[in-house]
């Protein structure tokens, strides 16, 4: 690698961390949707492409939710916003839900990876496209308890794990739906990103052990280098995207960043 690739390499990995961290302060989700193609954009510059790519991809970017989430967790916490209940409640559940997210996606090839993290981001861009489809239904629902809850929290966790991402969409939606704050249930969503992401991270890591053409600095599906560029830079941002979600305009930017989603999801279709 050149002088020039290597340096293009960290910047474009730092703006993903800064771009991430904003995005889980802001709407709760752990950036993933911005990591995993950012990921698959730069580890060109590391390795040639291999069936691998997108494993790494997915890996790396559950093992920064982590550290994104939890920065967002803390930056929300200070004002009071986070759900802890909510958190305990799901938390057996969503594990459930990433442990078969992880079955799965050991025998699943990479390009049908692909199509699942496509077909995903275009489904979550309907949302905030259309923030306030479901509004019809404020107030006639309340918080998931028993089955339905089992359901939610073990689809929301194999789901999420097989994209690399927190989790926050589904989580914000049902909060609100069911006449959370706004507020509440993004911080409280941040939550729900370190559930996910800790056994997705330790998951693709171990299932990555002694696979060949991984590309350089990888531990598994976990490229560390990657890990590390994001993940300081989203600690840096994230409390500047909680921040904004207590005061911009929350319809315009889930307008604009749903606009970003379905040109992820067009790249990716591509990309297969």
């Amino acid at each position: 690698m050149s002088i020039e690739e290597i340096s293009l390499f960290i910047l474009l990995l730092c703006a993903a961390g800064l771009i991430a961290g904003i995005t889980a302060g802001l709407f709760g989700n752990g950036g993933g949707f911005v990591v995993v193609p950012a990921l698959l954009a730069v580890f060109p510059f590391l390795h040639s492409a291999s069936d691998e790519m997108m494993r790494v991809a997915v890996g790396t970017s559950l093992a920064s939710i982590v550290i994104s989430s939890a920065r967002s967790v803390q930056a929300h916490n200070k004002r009071g916003a986070v759900d802890f209940k909510v958190l305990r409640d799901w938390s057996i559940w969503i594990v459930l839900g990433v442990f078969a997210g992880l079955y799965v996606a050991s025998f699943t090839e990479s390009k049908s990876l692909v199509y699942v993290f496509a077909t995903g981001v275009l489904l979550y861009s309907i949302y905030f496209l259309f923030p306030n489809l479901f509004d019809g239904l404020k107030g006639k629902l309340e918080m998931p308890t028993g089955i339905a809850r089992a359901g939610l929290a073990s689809f929301l966790g194999g789901f999420s794990s097989l994209l690399g991402i927190g989790g926050g969409t589904i989580t914000v939606m049902t909060m609100v739906l069911c006449n959370r704050p706004a507020h509440q249930a993004v911080a409280t969503a941040s939550g729900i990103g370190f559930l996910i992401g800790l056994p997705g991270a330790i998951g693709f890591l171990i299932m990555g052990l002694g696979a060949p053409n991984l590309p350089m600095g990888s531990i598994g599906y976990i490229n560390i280098p990657a890990l590390i560029a994001i993940s300081a830079f989203s600690i840096i941002s994230a409390p500047i995207g909680a921040r904004w979600a207590h005061s911009l305009n929350e319809l315009h930017l889930k307008r604009l960043f749903g606009l970003y989603l379905i040109a992820v999801s067009a790249a990716m279709f591509a990309k297969a």
